[in-house]
């Protein structure tokens, strides 16, 4: 067996490996692991490997790792923490200790960069899993064996809508719920910043830069003008592909996502968490969406008044190095 560095030449191989394990519940593709894998500058190159037969040349396994190096995007986060994003060994090669050497030169690599604790999926930025998923109990035995640890489950939530169902935009005094324009980007920033430091504004940063016009957010604003809440929709003419629309080419029909969203501390308590979510799906069902998935959340009877449910579900595992 040789282990190489990853290379983004041999994607359409690691497409290829990763579909023939999980194609039917977790379908792959080449726009979803180049943005999310090569397209990330938090990939940590060091940590992240391909095991390939030296015979034939066929990639049999491979490891994406990240830490946090973006400083490009001018905000800052500390680097004790690392995630391993994907490990994913052909189903034919296993027993062969590849998994396990794969994970060994991640945590190395991690080990080197002053990583203390290590996350499996729930990346920063651009995960592809929020941790193991649950129909794969197998691969959670197999880190555990490994000195992970966790009991938590998250989920992801879905509505499927009828042709009758109709979703209202909400109304409540004082405020309007409405889309996000383009001249709303700095306001949206500033709020962000202010209410939301840390991952979604580093989120909503990258979805500006990356050719976002506004329509992937409902904004709350009060009749001042100021904005008091958010809440990312996405649909398949979104510049970046979202962790609730990870998995559409399950469904025939377009699928729609809601998520994350927030609302000021100031104002929490009025009943514009749902209300924002409903605006979300308001919008969603005007495009003419059916399928609506609410990504990595443990509230089940929250979103559950608006008729989502449990549809996929992950367990969470770290490991203290």
């Amino acid at each position: 067996m040789e282990f190489k560095p990853l290379n983004e030449a041999r994607i359409m191989e690691m497409v290829a490996l990763w579909n023939r394990e999980w194609v039917e519940a977790y379908p792959m593709r080449e726009r979803l692991l180049r943005q999310n894998v090569f397209d990330d500058r938090n990939l940590l190159e060091a940590g992240s490997w391909m095991a390939v037969d030296p015979a034939t040349d066929r990639l049999l396994g491979f490891i994406t790792a990240k830490v946090w190096r973006d400083a490009e995007s001018g905000m800052s986060f500390d680097g004790d923490t690392g995630w391993l994003q994907a490990l994913v060994v052909d189903r034919d090669a296993r027993g062969q200790g590849i998994g396990g050497q794969l994970l060994a030169r991640a945590e190395s690599a991690f080990r080197d960069a002053g990583v203390r604790s290590v996350v499996l999926g729930n990346d920063f930025h651009w995960r592809l899993f929020p941790g193991i998923p649950a129909e794969n109990p197998e691969s959670v035995r197999w880190f555990e064996r490994r000195g992970y640890a966790g009991s938590e489950l998250t989920y992801d939530l879905l509505h499927e809508y009828g042709e009758a169902d109709v979703v209202e935009m909400p109304r409540a005094d004082g405020v309007t719920f409405r889309l996000a324009r383009p001249d709303d980007r700095e306001e949206l920033l500033a709020f962000m910043a202010r209410c939301f430091p840390g991952r979604w504004e580093y989120q909503a940063r990258q979805y500006w830069e990356r050719g976002g016009t506004g329509r992937e957010f409902v904004v709350l604003q009060r009749d001042n003008g100021e904005i008091i809440g958010f809440c990312r929709l996405n649909d398949a003419q979104s510049p970046l592909l979202a962790q609730n629309i990870y998995w559409a080419p399950l469904f025939a029909e377009e699928l729609g996502g809601i998520g994350p969203l927030g609302i000021d501390e100031r104002f929490r308590g009025c009943g514009y968490g749902l209300s924002i979510v409903q605006a979300a799906a308001a919008v969603l069902r005007e495009r003419g969406i059916d399928r609506i998935v609410i990504d990595t959340t443990p509230y089940l009877d929250f979103y559950g008044k608006l008729g989502y449910r449990a549809w996929k579900s992950y367990w969470r595992l770290k490991r203290e190095l």
